[in-house]
């Protein structure tokens, strides 16, 4: 067996454990090598592109969730405003805006030291919790973005829960 399939194979490799969730949950995915795994998942508003990396040097597993929207330079002074209203919301994980690209991302990570094995409840939480972050500022980032809306309009436009049905 070459090397690097006992790597991948491995059940102490965290990516292990989200390509049993991806697999489990028919959600579409691509194994890259023995650091990443690429999982797509479809949300209400969107698609969202999950990247799911072991970074062996600082023993985490990394999780950067995007989504088509790409901030134009023209609103990106509001959207980090926007941005970092969220954030101040968020008890795990954290949205960020690439320089570079203008691309809005969610993120977060589990560190596990000395050689902790992620456990299946720990990745399918990250996973479920960063769809659910996204979905529900996804409203307000396109306030924001596309409408033209300050931070503080987006987020009040967005940020409401409905009771029962309609």
């Amino acid at each position: 067996m070459p090397l690097l399939e006992g790597i991948i194979e491995s059940r102490n490799n965290p990516l292990a454990v989200v390509e049993d969730i991806a697999a489990s949950n028919d959600l579409a995915f691509e194994r890259s090598g023995e650091d990443e795994i690429t999982i797509v998942a479809k949300g209400q508003w969107t698609d969202y592109t999950l990247s799911f990396t072991w970074m062996h040097e600082i023993e985490a597993l990394h999780l950067a969730c995007a989504f088509d929207m790409k901030v134009p330079a023209a609103r990106r002074t509001e959207t980090l405003r926007l941005i970092a209203a969220i954030n101040e919301q968020l008890w795990v994980g954290h949205f960020d805006v690439w320089n570079h690209t203008g691309t809005v991302m969610y993120r977060q990570a589990l560190v596990l030291p000395g050689g902790l094995a992620a456990t299946e409840a720990q990745c399918e939480t990250m996973l479920i919790s960063a769809i659910h972050a996204c979905e529900r500022y996804y409203p307000a980032i396109q306030f924001t973005v596309w409408a033209g809306k300050t931070a503080a309009e987006a987020m009040s436009a967005a940020m409401f829960d409905t009771q029962g049905e309609a």
